[in-house]
């Protein structure tokens, strides 16, 4: 017990004495130095440097370029009735392995034509992959039809690359 009270206190003496390591270059704590205030200095240019300039383009004359072809064959089509109108859910075999990017897509914007919905199942479809099972190479598609065009519709087709697949109602 001794020994402990005698090297708390010598340490003590020590660590006073390190008073004067305070204010030295010495301390880490003192290597950057304090903070000040310093006033904002002012531009004569009031842009935001973290909004981008606008271009000429604008993001509505900017058209996507969709790559897909149509796939191989449409094997099931099916129409489920929602309360906001139907969901329109299709499956297709695509020629290979691969495709990604599928979507339903129609000519007439999703309007009836004489009371046909028509779409076309396209897929962006990779030309060097291998062909491998048809359940490999099997993909599927959904979109939604509202109501309003259900009203005017008694036939939903949908178009592949070989065949089509009609519903009605």
């Amino acid at each position: 017990m001794r020994t402990f009270v005698a090297v708390l206190l010598i340490s003590s003496i020590v660590l006073s004495g390190c008073s004067r390591l305070r204010d030295s270059r010495l301390n880490p704590g003192n290597w950057f130095g304090g903070s000040r205030s310093v006033p904002v200095a002012t531009t004569t240019d009031a842009a935001n440097p973290l909004i981008p300039e606008r271009t000429t383009i604008r993001r509505r004359d900017r058209r996507e370029i969709y790559t897909g072809t149509p796939v191989d064959q449409i094997t099931d089509l099916k129409v489920e009735r929602t309360t906001a109108g139907a969901i329109v859910h299709v499956s297709g075999i695509s020629l290979r392995q691969g495709a990604f990017d599928v979507r339903l897509i129609s000519d007439t914007e999703g309007d009836p034509v004489d009371g046909v919905l028509t779409f076309k199942l396209l897929a962006v479809q990779p030309t060097n992959q291998p062909q491998g099972q048809p359940r490999q190479r099997t993909i599927h598609a959904a979109r939604f039809v509202s109501n309003n065009d259900l009203a005017a519709t008694r036939t939903i087709r949908v178009i592949g690359a070989r065949n089509e697949r009609v519903t009605k109602r």
